[in-house]
């Protein structure tokens, strides 16, 4: 298995539960993080070597990634593994994937690639590399079976482990924080990159919110790898004890808040599971950026968006994503209950819909493709 980010590992911690319910004795390594290796996982690597993001952001990293994928691989083909799974992260995966397919080995694809939003250009890719793709989305199938490319709908995995009634008041308790009072999550990101180009900008944004809501407080759920960073971004932000920063726990953290400023990828969807109002953000290196935004094949870049095909939660991206605008979006959400309960009703009927038995669906697909 590889899982190259902090969202993979913990989707591939809830596979390997149903993997190991169905195979006691198995065993799984390659590249994953602490969720994995909570199961049992032997990380060969590192997972933060393979947690970079965006296009001139990989290439002070791509002499060791390639590297590490050689390695990687070399060392599967010399002692093949019954099955690959390969986590999101098609960037790494689908070149490993390709070369350990010509040598035999079958190979998942957990998580589809958005070729639905922005990346088209990966379906070829896609088909070369994985002899089955488990999709979290209920449309994707239908889409990639008219491309030949065999899938199953498996749920998402976050569905079943969130609650649908997330207890706003545990989450404040088990934070040391009060139960009453308004609060506000902070998620700028797990990369290092993403704390570069957002962290000052959310807490510069706090400050702002702070001015027009003084009872405000603020958590920033920091990876242990970037808390340093994050202190440091925090340090200059002027909070003072109005900021909370913790290791970790970005769920708890959610579950605790009132809304959350937070940066686009998966822990947006954490947030709609968690049923709260959102601010979605983006900021990234100015080539990057150009070379993205004309790929983009729908108006909506942040998944709750994607999946309820309208802009039902803001967008802030790129020169958009200024202090002032990111702290009035917030601020009309504390200032509109009743759309935020209008919010709240459309993220329990999604959460309904991609809530399944996720492990045991895959691990069904999984064992399907071991008896072939």
């Amino acid at each position: 298995m590889v899982a190259g980010e902090p969202s993979g590992d913990l989707l591939a911690g809830l596979l390997l539960d149903g993997l190991k319910a169905r195979w006691p004795d198995l065993q799984a390594f390659g590249i994953g993080g602490p969720h994995m290796q909570q199961r049992g996982f032997q990380a060969w690597w590192a997972q933060s070597l393979l947690a970079v993001r965006g296009y001139a952001e990989v290439l002070p990293h791509l002499f060791k990634l390639l590297s590490i994928r050689r390695a990687l691989g070399a060392r599967l083909i010399a002692h093949p593994p019954d099955v690959f799974i390969g986590i999101d992260a098609p960037d790494f995966n689908f070149g490993l994937e390709v070369r350990l397919k010509a040598a035999g080995i079958p190979t998942v694809h957990f998580v589809s690639p958005s070729f639905w939003a922005w990346r088209a250009g990966k379906l070829a890719k896609l088909k070369a590399s994985a002899d089955h793709v488990l999709c979290i989305f209920p449309f994707e199938p239908p889409l990639l079976a008219q491309h030949g490319i065999a899938a199953t709908y498996v749920g998402h995995p976050l569905a079943s482990v969130i609650p649908l009634e997330p207890d706003r008041l545990a989450a404040r308790a088990a934070l040391g924080l009060p139960p009453d009072g308004p609060m506000v999550a902070l998620l700028p990101g797990s990369r290092e990159s993403e704390i570069r180009y957002l962290a000052t900008r959310f807490l510069t944004a706090a400050r702002l919110i702070l001015l027009q809501r003084p009872t405000t407080r603020f958590v920033l759920p920091a990876m242990p790898a970037l808390r340093a960073a994050v202190e440091q971004a925090a340090h200059a932000g002027g909070l003072g004890d109005r900021l909370l920063i913790v290791t970790g726990q970005s769920q708890r953290v959610l579950a605790a808040c009132d809304v959350t400023l937070i940066a686009s990828g998966t822990a947006t969807l954490e947030a709609a599971l968690f049923k709260r109002p959102m601010v979605i953000a983006y900021n990234m290196n100015w080539l990057s950026w150009q070379l993205m935004r004309h790929r983009n094949l729908q108006p909506w870049v942040g998944l709750p968006n994607i999946l309820c095909r309208e802009f039902v939660v803001p967008e802030l991206l790129q020169d958009a994503a200024t202090p002032e605008a990111l702290a009035a979006a917030v601020l009309d959400w504390m200032d509109s209950p009743e759309k935020t309960l209008a919010l709240q009703q459309r993220f329990a009927a999604l959460h309904q819909e991609l809530r399944r038995d996720t492990a045991q669906l895959a691990t069904d697909a999984i064992e399907k493709i071991l008896a072939r």
